[in-house]
């Protein structure tokens, strides 16, 4: 009837084979998201910073 005997796992197996590489690929997706957002904000922080300092310094300037 069918070729494959009652200990036959090759199914199962590949399904966790399958699971655990989509796994991966969403943590290495989870984690490239995650630096891009961290490097954004520290990007803001620095801009916001250097507002800052700029202003500081153009009322120093005025002030004169």
């Amino acid at each position: 009837m069918t070729d494959r005997d009652g200990y036959d796992d090759s199914d199962y197996e590949s399904a966790v084979e399958r699971s655990e590489r989509v796994t991966r690929v969403g943590r290495t997706a989870i984690l490239g998201v995650t630096a891009v957002v961290c490097v954004a904000a520290i990007a803001a922080v620095v801009v916001c910073l250097v507002a800052v300092v700029g202003m500081v310094y153009v009322v120093m300037v005025v002030n004169r």
